[in-house]
């Protein structure tokens, strides 16, 4: 049994809900990367997208209480994300667009979420700094996140968790 089918009974996302959310959120969450790859920024218009997208379709997809505690969600991890933007932990595009996804997670699959964080954050590590020193690095030389020490474009794993979680919902959901 793979480890995928013994975490899909704990998953909380229905798996129409988890399809369409996905779908929505996909553009965004690949902006996002594309844009931190790039330049070392996630734009405020992906992480508009990125929320926008579900406020319009989270109502027709769930009920609306539901909905509002998953905005409420929004609004805690922003205020997390301020603070630790404010103690130079993490940068404000990545504080914001943790905010915008957010909503997208249900609670109860936190921790599959932090799980596929780590693993997605230590292959994007690997696979951009691999491809930095081969052939591949010239496909996109102008990119920022060859040059810049000591930083990471974290829109890369942000984008590839949050559009993993709701593929996993859309396949394995409850």
């Amino acid at each position: 049994m793979s480890m995928l089918s013994s975490i899909a009974p704990a998953l909380q996302m229905p798996q129409s809900v988890a399809l369409w959310l996905f779908l929505a959120s996909l553009p965004a969450c690949l902006w996002s990367a594309w844009s931190d790859l790039s330049a070392m920024k996630i734009r405020n218009n992906a992480v508009l997208l990125l929320a926008g997208v579900f406020v319009i379709a989270a109502p027709f997809l769930m009920p609306l209480e539901q909905v509002g505690w998953q905005l409420l969600q929004l609004i805690v991890v922003l205020l997390v994300g301020m603070v630790m933007n404010g103690a130079g932990l993490i940068g404000a595009g990545d504080a914001k667009f943790t905010a915008a996804a957010a909503p997208y997670v249900m609670l109860g699959d936190w921790k599959l979420v932090v799980m596929l964080f780590a693993t997605v954050t230590l292959a994007a590590v690997a696979s951009h700094r691999l491809a930095g020193v081969t052939p591949l690095r010239k496909l996109a030389p102008e990119w920022e996140s060859w040059t810049r020490k000591g930083d990471f474009p974290m829109g890369l794993p942000l984008g590839i968790t949050l559009s993993l979680y709701l593929l996993i919902g859309a396949v394995y959901g409850g």
